[in-house]
């Protein structure tokens, strides 16, 4: 080996050293998991979920932060900017992930440049939902009804360009007919409406309406996969029901781009377990999750696609935040 090439080594391994020194070391104090969005929300209970389960795993407390705000923009960007040294991480989602990247038209990070990919927590369908007193029993009579001259139907969500506001963009082009959709400050006033009938139909996760199907409140017409969800296994998918249908909330969590290599090895490990772990898949499951195992290039390709998926979209509904 000639000196040159002896000098690149060594300075290789001095740099690669200290890294590798505090990944043995790794961890050594509590962990962060931000969740982007308010507590009590579904990405809350996955975040608090994981959290539980990886610090068991990793020794240490991880310490569950709510920064809500901006449609999960600034929590997100928030660990964007954070140290990448593994004690900083973040429950993404669909939103904040895919969605975001068309939606903002000034996004202060970039979904698949800023951050690596630690675990896939699980996706689930959305159902949709009418009031008990609906006239819609079906899917083909909300259809019916939007096709109609004047039968402008409404659709409920929890603001522009969230996963239920595009669901019902996306229904629209399917079906044709007349939607209007009317955006609230968050899904629980939505769902209150759609309960109360001040507004038609709106799609929304399972283990928000569930109840509600369960004491006649509501009444479920589909599910946003292309097949049954399996937190509901009598609604039909709305692709069964003759519309090319797919769409699916899911939930991610990540870490800061350059975190070193053995650290996110780390975390990776301990995410793996805890989803492994039945008493943790139990608890997902509840929420309406479905598990599927993946590996960090599945969830960067996985990534890619959702945000192409998406795009289109929000282009459609004409959905834009500055």
């Amino acid at each position: 080996m000639n000196r040159a090439r002896r000098h690149l080594v060594a300075a290789s391994l001095a740099l690669a050293l200290p890294w590798a020194a505090q990944a043995q070391d790794f961890p050594n104090k509590p962990l962060r998991m931000v969740v982007p969005f308010g507590p009590g929300t579904t990405t809350d209970i996955v975040g608090r979920v994981m959290a539980e389960g990886m610090g068991k795993l990793l020794g240490q407390t991880v310490v569950v932060e709510n920064r809500a705000g901006a449609g999960g923009s600034i929590g997100s960007d928030l660990v964007a900017k954070s140290p990448a040294d593994g004690y900083t991480i973040l429950m993404g989602t669909v939103g904040t992930h895919a969605i975001n990247a068309t939606l903002y038209k000034r996004l202060a990070y970039e979904p698949q440049r800023d951050f690596a990919p630690v675990a896939f927590a699980g996706y689930t369908p959305t159902l949709l939902v009418v009031p008990a007193n609906s006239p819609f029993k079906t899917l083909k009579d909300l259809a019916d009804q939007a096709k109609k001259p004047g039968g402008n139907v409404s659709f409920a969500s929890a603001g522009n360009g969230t996963s239920g506001h595009l669901a019902g963009e996306l229904l629209k082009a399917r079906m044709g007919g007349e939607m209007t959709h009317v955006p609230y400050k968050e899904g629980g006033l939505a769902l209150s409406d759609v309960i109360g009938g001040q507004v038609q139909f709106m799609f929304y996760h399972p283990a928000a309406v569930l109840p509600h199907l369960k004491t006649g409140k509501l009444r479920a017409l589909g599910a946003s996969s292309s097949k049954r969800s399996a937190a509901a296994p009598d609604v039909p998918a709305i692709a069964e029901q003759g519309f090319d249908f797919d769409l699916v909330a899911w939930f991610m969590v990540y870490a800061p781009s350059a975190t070193p290599a053995p650290v996110l090895a780390r975390l990776r490990e301990a995410a793996a377990q805890t989803l492994a772990n039945p008493e943790t898949a139990a608890k997902l499951t509840a929420q309406g999750l479905e598990l599927r195992a993946m590996k960090p290039d599945e969830m960067n390709t996985f990534g890619r696609s959702e945000i192409g998926k998406w795009a289109d979209l929000v282009r459609r509904s004409g959905a834009q935040v500055d």
